[in-house]
């Protein structure tokens, strides 16, 4: 029996913390391993999930750069507690700590992930190529991060294994939709930070007409210049900011079309959720989310530079609805089911 540990930088709700919620209770259900989950700080609403699933849940409880040496230790002294043969490391400072870690672990396996092609900070990327000598695969979940984990962090082209993430449809296709066919609600789901750009969303609901409106469900740091910009356009009765939500289906039942302006994305989840929820996307043409949308054919692509573009993306996606949606949904189904991609992450980690 394999004893894995999936091991990631934080739990709040995002992207990468729900792909590790789902890999872990999906790898346990499936049987063979025995997979538990650890964070480098405090525990969040993510941890709360994973022990409602009856995984079993570490935080390693990091403050900062300080604690370094302290949280190397921790996760020593876990893994040799729990004898795991196995850690999986998640962002890069997760596979910063693992990488250091398993210079005392010699007889455990180490993979990481990376989940991002953001290009900033710089020294993300260069910690990251440190890390990677120490572990034996690189997991990234599109070919747009592969390119970048070869090129800004010298990882071998050998070493990098594709497996992208994927969605439970029965979880979003099960739930009622709610949209009423006149409304006109464009939606943003995820953190708020600055890399996601949610102000040019704010900037293109001046250019759509007023019975439209921006619904904007997450937090993070960005929230405070999201909620500036909505005072300053005068906004406040057509854009609402809904905070943290701990599952996406409660968002997708409230919007008409999701729209995502991020920078850069490793994958962007929040797509093939969206496309599973019957909702059209539209989205910044950058690397990662290329590798799931169709320009017009599973969603809209855009080259984001101001509201104006957006805003007459989100009309079209709105007429055209139905094709984009019955392709946004068959895209999920031949490509991003959890079945298949489970059994990939099962072959990597040698689960049998």
């Amino acid at each position: 029996m394999r004893r894995i540990l999936l091991l990631i930088t934080d739990m709040e709700i995002g992207g990468t913390p729900t792909v590790v919620r789902e890999l872990a209770i999906r790898l346990n259900a499936a049987g063979g391993a025995v997979v538990e989950v650890a964070c480098l700080s405090r525990p969040g609403p993510v941890s709360e999930q994973l022990q409602a699933a009856a995984v079993t849940v570490h935080a390693l409880d990091a403050r900062g750069s300080r604690d370094f040496p302290r949280t190397i230790k921790r996760l020593v002294r876990l893994a040799r507690e729990r004898q795991f043969d196995t850690i999986f490391g998640f962002l890069v400072h997760a596979n910063v700590v693992a990488a250091a870690a398993s210079q005392f672990l010699p007889n455990v396996r180490l993979l990481q992930s990376i989940q991002t092609t953001q290009p900033r900070p710089r020294w993300h990327w260069i910690a990251q190529a440190i890390a990677q000598h120490a572990a034996e695969t690189i997991v990234v979940p599109s070919p747009s991060v592969a390119r970048v984990a070869e090129q800004w962090s010298h990882v071998p082209r050998e070493k990098i294994v594709v497996i992208p993430n994927a969605v439970d449809i029965a979880a979003f296709s099960a739930t009622p939709d709610l949209r009423p066919s006149e409304s006109r609600r464009v939606g943003f789901v995820g953190r708020l930070d600055p890399i996601k750009r949610v102000p040019l969303l704010v900037d293109a609901m001046t250019h759509l007409p007023t019975d439209w409106r921006l619904e904007i469900f997450g937090d993070g740091p960005d929230r405070a210049r999201i909620e500036a910009a909505v005072k300053v356009r005068s906004l406040e009765n057509r854009v609402t900011l809904h905070g943290r939500i701990d599952h996406p289906q409660a968002a997708f039942q409230q919007i008409d079309v999701l729209a995502l302006p991020s920078e850069a994305e490793g994958f962007g989840l929040v797509l093939i959720e969206a496309m599973a929820a019957g909702v059209p996307v539209v989205a910044a043409d950058v690397p990662g989310v290329q590798d799931v949308v169709r320009n017009g054919e599973n969603g809209l692509l855009i080259d984001v530079r101001d509201g104006p573009k957006f805003a007459v993306a989100l009309q079209k996606a709105i007429a055209q609805r139905t094709t984009l949606t019955a392709n946004g949904l068959d895209t999920v189904r031949q490509r991003y089911e959890w079945p298949p991609v489970l059994a990939r992450y099962r072959r990597v980690l040698e689960i049998r």
